[in-house]
């Protein structure tokens, strides 16, 4: 048998050092992610100027339901794939990435295809103002265009994360980041492509990092990859991977279409508030990096337990996760409150006062309530590590209805303080609805788990 590469086994040792160890590679190649498109606002900005800016801006919400309908699916087929690593099952591993490829090919095919097909209405829908329409759709559409490669990064990248290697997919990243810095140097600033250059610029880099990650996965984990004996993936099988993929992409969905219908009554504001609140989520996204990349790290232990029937070792993981994460949310959210209007000044080249002032105002109204977006992250993902995927997407229906109410109430009566007091009121009730769920159903999970291994 092929030797294979670095592996981790979570299902014995440290729990601290295997979420540590795991979630750093994470953070640091999250980061590079969000790079992308910070250098994008950043050589945007100081090169086309506030417009443009507002133009990526108002795209913020219909490119991450998209995309991250795209990544969602796979990290839900992750999860089963994880279970059967943690099980010691080679074979039931290679079916599991037999169907997953297979259904990403579907994937890569039907979305960007539909996606393309409805931009220019869902745009319109949006209220994207007359004149930045034009750059939103020159942007949006190319980043639509090269779903196909974000959808094969994250199924090489999910299933290097299923036997513990979260290393080697941060290298292609940094390559891949550093690419992207100079690609938009050069299609943006040099050779003046305008805002597409900036997406045709992330859609090159993510290419690169598929290619390497998936020449990498080939020659060093050949193993757990399909032969020709397992290509014939079971209707069960193909269920379990929709349920597990499909449950994390429609909490994905559901999420971002009411962020989608947020975001087309808060483009009603202008431009100006356009562009501060889409520059003041960029850097909100950039520092809750920290919580998703220890959640996923604590969802992947939890899977690889879970599927190993170390059912003891889930409760400690969770906790340990909760205060890590809890931490850094205190810290990030102390640096947001203190340092928000020159870090929006670094990223967005912008001296406009009236989007400074009130980038700052939707920073620290959001950051107030970051310790409890930490809670929100770690157990929705540990719901679903653990099999459990009704309660996870039942929350992001809470989601959807705090953005409808937002559209109906908050943003009429207020206007941009409408705007950002949704998201951390959300997450405030989200998590208050996971934390009582959790607490009623868990000891009815565990004796459940723990018959099994008996």
């Amino acid at each position: 048998m092929q030797k294979t590469a670095y592996v981790r086994d979570m299902t014995r040792g440290s729990i601290l050092r295997h979420i540590l160890v795991f979630a750093l590679p994470l953070l640091i190649g999250n980061l590079f992610q969000q790079l992308y498109n910070v250098v994008d606002t950043m050589v945007v900005g100081y090169r086309l100027g506030d417009q443009a800016i507002a133009a990526i801006g108002a795209t913020v919400s219909l490119y991450s339901m998209i995309v991250d309908f795209a990544c969602d699916l796979n990290n839900g087929y992750g999860i089963i794939v994880t279970q059967r690593f943690g099980a010691g099952d080679p074979k039931q591993m290679r079916k599991a990435v037999a169907g997953m490829m297979e259904l990403n090919l579907i994937a890569g095919i039907i979305i960007p295809t539909l996606s393309l097909t409805f931009l220019r209405p869902l745009l319109g829908l949006m209220n994207t103002p007359a004149d930045i329409f034009a750059q939103s759709y020159a942007y949006i559409s190319i980043i639509c265009a090269g779903i196909p490669v974000t959808i094969a990064y994250n199924m090489f990248a999910s299933i290097l994360r299923a036997v513990g290697n979260s290393r080697t997919p941060l290298v292609f990243l940094i390559i891949s980041s550093l690419l992207n810095v100079l690609l938009d140097i050069l299609l943006v600033w040099v050779w003046n492509m305008g805002i597409g250059g900036a997406a045709l610029a992330t859609v090159l880099a993510q290419l690169t990092a598929t290619l390497l990650s998936g020449c990498y996965v080939w020659k060093n984990y050949r193993e757990y990859l399909p032969r020709r004996e397992d290509l014939r993936v079971s209707g069960k099988l193909v269920v379990t991977l929709l349920l597990s993929g499909g449950s994390l992409a429609m909490m994905s969905i559901v999420v971002e279409l009411g962020t989608v219908i947020f975001q087309s009554a808060a483009n009603l504001l202008g431009e100006m508030y356009i562009t501060a609140h889409s520059s003041a989520r960029r850097l909100l996204i950039m520092m809750i990096q920290p919580i998703i990349s220890l959640s996923v790290a604590n969802m992947t232990f939890i899977g690889q337990n879970w599927g190993a029937k170390k059912v003891h070792r889930v409760r400690p993981a969770i906790r340990t996760a909760i205060t890590l994460e809890i931490i850094w949310c205190v810290f990030a959210a102390s640096v947001l409150f203190l340092f928000g209007e020159a870090l929006l000044r670094f990223t967005t080249g912008t001296t406009d006062p009236d989007v400074l002032h009130n980038g700052v105002v939707s920073l620290r109204i959001n950051c107030v309530l970051y310790p409890v977006l930490g809670v929100l992250f770690c157990l929705r993902n540990t719901m679903q590590a653990m099999g459990h995927k009704i309660i996870p997407v039942l929350s992001s229906f809470i989601e959807l209805g705090m953005k409808l109410l937002a559209v109906a109430l908050f943003i009429p009566r207020w206007g941009f303080i409408g705007v950002c007091i949704t998201e951390p009121v959300t997450w405030l009730l989200m998590t208050l609805f996971l934390i009582i769920s959790f607490l009623i159903f868990q000891r009815k999970w565990f004796k459940e788990a723990e018959s099994l291994t008996a």
